[in-house]
């Protein structure tokens, strides 16, 4: 492979800043446009998993928000050190009830096609967000997350979105109105839901918004030069009109997917990349190399049983699957520095406000989640009978990510081996394929993940809430679900130290059900050059940020 070169053609560059305003030359271009030629260095970079889609109203998977990181920021964004810090907006005001946020916009900020960045974008991209008819699976986070005004009724079909409790007083000054007071609000903003979002851009673009550099709007770091839905390149330059441009030192961005750790070192070694992240026998390698460092990624690896599933709907039986398997084993066939789970929240992202992470270290559960084999042998001889079987062929659903499918072979194997008349049958297929599967029902469990889309205990929790679009096991618990709203918009939403208890019974509620069987909290094997510098790595939201990353010649 070719490295990408750190100049992008000049007619290139016009066809991308033309995009879905091609049709619309009389519209006055107020700002300035990125330069048409960027010198600098380029980070060559691999990626693991494929990514569904750059609008960040509909993005669901961390590498696409990683991508529309690249080149779009929001109200606020991410320090290096995990702070929110200011970036549209450059002032927040709160009322005394914690109900009424008032954002002054910076008045230096432009799109990619010269057009500026006011608070109407904000009000657009939000309403969007929650419209019913984009369909988006984030739309909880602006509904039951955010507690935006209205926004459950809008979400329900019961509101139009322009009922929405947003509001654009001018081109500067930027309104909210929650239902209830949102604690961890501020965190929310730097997230990709709620990004701005050009009306006259998007509804001219139509069904082909995001789907391609000329449909594509930049407001940060990067512009988008190279990406197609079903290719394996993605391609960023510096956006010179970025009102922050000065602290981005990179020329651009590469990334390349990389189907397996042998690839990815191979492509490392021969200096085709910059920076990967390793799996499988590729971790055990290079593990002691200088070059290796061990990330937390935040994202919790775990068993969803279909509640729907003949088999799977038996509480003995998935008792017996979550006590029959040994963690510690799995992550060390592994062998990529993940660490064995126990809890339904991983640890290092949540903390209280005396500093005390959500989640213990060691066995929290142990009579929900743990090694036992003679509990295990009992639960399913029960579920046995109970389900009038003597033996059980059942299919397990992974993608086929690599490491992936290292789990859940070690599953199967222990599973077999512990459970006597019991068979796993394994079903591999494309990310995308998996989340569809698991979204549609037609599954009996299958190997799940999640990362925290903020940092509090309910970006996990509210997953097992019914009519949540992640709820892909159609868990229902009424109980459970009275506890999660006294924690979102009831009684216990303003007090903390008692809505912290609450989701930490909601969590056992969850445990003791064996809604999830947790398996491992994964670590990202990584190589990064010695030249490359300030890759900022984050648990929560967007996993990797380049804004002050360098790299010498």
């Amino acid at each position: 492979m070719i490295n990408f070169k750190t100049k992008i053609t000049l007619f290139a560059f016009s066809v991308f800043l033309l995009g879905c305003d091609k049709n619309n030359s009389g519209v006055a271009k107020k700002g300035p446009l990125p330069e048409k030629s960027v010198n600098g260095a380029v980070l060559n970079v691999s990626i693991e998993s494929i990514y569904d889609s750059l609008d960040p109203q509909t993005a669901v998977y961390a590498t696409s928000f990683e991508l529309i990181g690249n080149m779009m920021d929001g109200l606020m964004q991410m320090a290096d050190d995990g702070s929110v810090k200011p970036a549209v907006a450059k002032e927040m005001k709160v009322s005394s009830d914690g109900l009424h946020y008032t954002f002054t916009l910076r008045d230096d900020v432009y799109w990619s096609n010269g057009v500026r960045v006011t608070a109407d974008d904000f009000v657009y991209g939000w309403q969007r967000a929650i419209d019913p008819a984009l369909e988006s699976e984030y739309a909880f986070m602006i509904s039951d997350i955010a507690q935006i005004k209205n926004a459950t009724a809008i979400q329900a079909g019961q509101m139009e979105v322009n009922q929405l409790g947003v509001r654009a007083v001018d081109d500067f000054t930027f309104e909210v109105e929650l239902q209830v007071p949102v604690s961890y609000f501020e965190q929310l903003l730097y997230f990709c839901t709620f990004y701005p979002a050009n009306r006259e851009f998007v509804e001219k673009c139509g069904d082909k918004y995001a789907t391609s550099p000329e449909t594509c709007l930049s407001n940060g770091a990067f512009l988008l030069t190279e990406y197609s839905e079903k290719g394996n390149t993605v391609s960023f330059i510096k956006n010179t009109a970025y009102y922050d441009a000065s602290k981005v030192k990179l020329g651009g961005l590469h990334y390349e997917l990389v189907k397996s750790g042998d690839e990815a070192l191979q492509k490392y070694k021969a200096g085709q990349l910059d920076f990967v992240e390793l799996s499988g026998s590729a971790v055990d390698k290079m593990k002691n190399d200088s070059d290796f460092k061990a990330v937390d990624s935040g994202f919790l690896y775990f068993i969803t049983f279909n509640f729907d599933d003949t088999h799977f709907a038996n509480k003995n039986l998935r008792k017996a699957v979550t006590f029959a398997l040994d963690r510690e084993q799995i992550v060390n066939e592994m062998a990529d520095g993940s660490a064995a789970a126990y809890a339904a929240i991983p640890k290092g992202f949540a903390f209280s406000k005396s500093g005390q992470d959500f989640t213990a270290d060691g066995i929290e559960f142990p009579n929900d989640c743990a090694l036992d084999v003679d509990k295990a042998q009992a639960y399913w001889q029960a579920a046995k009978r109970e389900l009038g079987v003597s033996s059980l062929e059942v299919e397990l659903l992974t993608t086929d990510n690599e490491t992936q499918v290292i789990a859940c072979n070690s599953i199967k194997r222990q599973l077999e081996d512990t459970l006597d008349g019991l068979s796993v049958r394994i079903k591999t297929v494309a990310k995308k394929e998996r989340r569809k599967i698991m979204s549609s029902g037609q599954f009996e469990f299958g190997l799940n993940n999640w990362g925290p889309d903020y940092a509090d205990p309910m970006t996990y929790l509210a997953m097992w809430v019914t009519g949540n679009d992640n709820n892909m096991g159609n868990y229902f618990n009424p109980s459970y679900n009275a506890l999660i709203a006294s924690c979102t918009d009831g009684e216990l939403c303003t007090k903390i130290q008692e809505r912290w208890s609450a989701l930490k019974r909601a969590e056992a509620m969850v445990m003791e059900d064996a809604v999830i069987s947790p398996i491992y909290q994964k670590r990202n094997g990584d190589l990064i050059k010695p030249n490359v510098k300030g890759i900022a790595f984050h648990a929560v939201a967007i996993n990797r940020i380049y804004k002050n990353t360098t790299k010498q010649p």
